[in-house]
């Protein structure tokens, strides 16, 4: 699927080339991740460097997860940011768009 990496409370996820990422695919993953921090809050970064799917529906299932404080997601390319924009409309968390990784880990641990 892709890589996790934890960094004190920021999770952030890079995902495999052509990888379709929904709440089936991706729920081991989320699983293993809420084992991994308990009950301490957190934040999702998607630094999305290669080209994959994601199902915005699903984003229903990370709004109910109630130690995740907000979302961020890293797009390099014009493709990428109108695909966040429409998943920003169905999560319910605090979302933002960020052209770096940087801006987006800071812009997270403010939710921390």
């Amino acid at each position: 699927m892709g890589m996790v990496y934890f960094y004190n409370g920021i999770v952030i996820f890079e995902a495999n080339e052509g990888v379709v990422l929904s709440y089936k695919t991706g729920f081991s993953i989320l699983l293993k991740g809420l084992n991994y921090l308990g009950t301490k809050p957190w934040v999702y970064i998607s630094n999305r460097v290669h080209s994959y799917s994601i199902k915005p529906m699903d984003y229903k299932y990370l709004n109910k997860v109630p130690t995740l404080r907000a979302v961020g997601v890293v797009n390099y390319s014009e493709v990428g940011h109108t695909n966040a924009e429409l998943e920003a409309k169905f999560c319910k968390k605090p979302f933002q768009m960020f052209d770096n990784l940087t801006e987006a880990a800071i812009w997270g641990k403010g939710y921390l």
